[in-house]
């Protein structure tokens, strides 16, 4: 290797342009701290709603799975509920061709009987409290009538 030729200048500054490129090493230095503040900021904040997605995905999942076990459960119902009116079916069918009768008639005269004893007893009776009022019979010829 070659020593180089010339030797590197001796850079003469002025103390004023010292103190300036300072000021401006200071301000460069002070906008990339702010940089990499807000730069951490960010990455916090995009964190911090990557956690929220995380926890809302596990949330719909659960509800997802809710879902589907009411889904399994609902089938089930069906299926009992199938069953079941196939059995009373059997069973109503089975009572009918062993000629016991299913439904009871009511009389007519029991259902008035007890219509007016209801009537009677909520309402009372419907004359006792209004006077009789003379009323004339009304022929066209008397004004005051």
């Amino acid at each position: 290797m070659k020593p180089p030729s010339k030797e590197p200048e001796i850079s003469s500054m002025t103390h004023e342009e010292e103190e300036e490129m300072i000021h401006d090493i200071s301000k460069l230095q002070e906008q990339v701290k702010h940089m990499s503040l807000s730069q951490k900021l960010r990455e916090a904040k995009i964190n911090g709603m990557e956690s929220r997605i995380n926890s809302m995905e596990s949330k719909v999942n659960g509800v997802e799975s809710k879902i589907k076990g009411m889904e399994a459960k609902m089938d089930d119902l069906k299926t009992d509920m199938a069953d079941l009116k196939t059995d009373l079916t059997n069973f109503l069918q089975e009572i009918l061709t062993n000629g016991e009768k299913v439904v009871k008639k009511t009389h007519d005269v029991n259902k008035r009987v007890v219509n007016h004893d209801s009537i009677d007893s909520n309402v009372g009776s419907k004359t006792h409290h209004i006077p009789k009022i003379d009323m004339r019979k009304f022929d066209g010829k008397d004004p005051t009538t």
